[in-house]
């Protein structure tokens, strides 16, 4: 790519004990591959307390803050009370709220106490004025429903790892969300992602890995990290036959736009 051209990942954890021996060098892979911000991502209260302080050491890494539908406090008050301060003593280092949702595939949680979680945190993050990153697994009607009640959002939001279909998307667009896609769409068999890359507005679409989940072929299986998106990248322009440098470009607009000003 142009040496003006870079891309945003949007989404990973690299508070996670997978980058425990390398870290410096994953994120130095990065740079070299012109990935030059990641927001990492809280899943919890000790993860999201992790994420702040790998965005304090790391120029070019922000956090977002949040617990995730399998993580959810028993102690509810004073964990979100403890987010709060989290957010209010590191604006500097946090641009979202999440990943926040519903996981409907592993019953880690009744899906009634998730819904009330996800409700609880949505206001948290309008009233915070942060970006909502949402989490949906096998969940799309109850979390379109939600953020259709809970709304609007006037920080705006995005549909982490969207695996919906065409018609969930243009619903979630038609909400102000953004869509991140991930390197499922590498994978043969991503038909229905690859139609929804194809068919939605550039303007709606960010990019993410979800590292250290979900590697984009020629790595799937192993541990992601940030400097693979570029495969990612790679193939949606080829879906879209357009340049990598324009997909580059927009999609790192979309970011500024979503998560501005923490990523300038």
């Amino acid at each position: 790519m142009p040496e003006d051209t870079c891309i945003i990942d949007t989404h990973c954890h690299l508070d996670m004990n997978d980058y425990a021996g390398d870290l410096d060098a994953v994120i130095e892979r990065a740079r070299q591959k012109k990935v030059e911000k990641i927001i990492t991502i809280g899943i919890s209260l000790e993860s999201s307390k992790k994420a702040v302080a790998l965005a304090r050491r790391y120029p070019g890494v922000k956090a977002a803050v949040g617990i995730h539908p399998h993580d959810l406090p028993t102690s509810v008050e004073s964990t979100y009370a403890d987010i709060v301060k989290l957010v209010e003593e590191n604006r500097n280092y946090i641009v979202g709220y999440g990943e926040i949702g519903l996981d409907y595939a592993k019953k880690y949680c009744p899906a009634e106490q998730q819904q009330l979680h996800f409700r609880i945190q949505l206001e948290l993050a309008k009233t915070l004025n942060l970006p909502v990153i949402i989490h949906d697994r096998d969940a799309h009607e109850d979390v379109l429903g939600i953020l259709e009640r809970c709304g609007p959002f006037p920080a705006g939001g995005v549909m982490h790892c969207f695996s919906g279909d065409y018609s969930i998307a243009r619903r979630s667009i038609e909400l102000g969300f953004f869509l991140s896609i991930p390197g499922i769409i590498t994978f043969k068999n991503a038909g229905t992602l690859r139609e929804v890359a194809r068919k939605i507005p550039l303007t709606s679409m960010l990019l993410e890995t979800d590292g250290p989940y979900l590697a984009p072929q020629p790595w799937r299986g192993k541990r992601n990290e940030p400097a693979y998106i570029l495969a990612t990248a790679a193939c949606i322009a080829d879906l879209r036959n357009i340049p990598l440098e324009h997909l580059a470009r927009a999609t790192t607009a979309n970011a500024l736009v979503l998560f501005n000003p923490g990523l300038h």
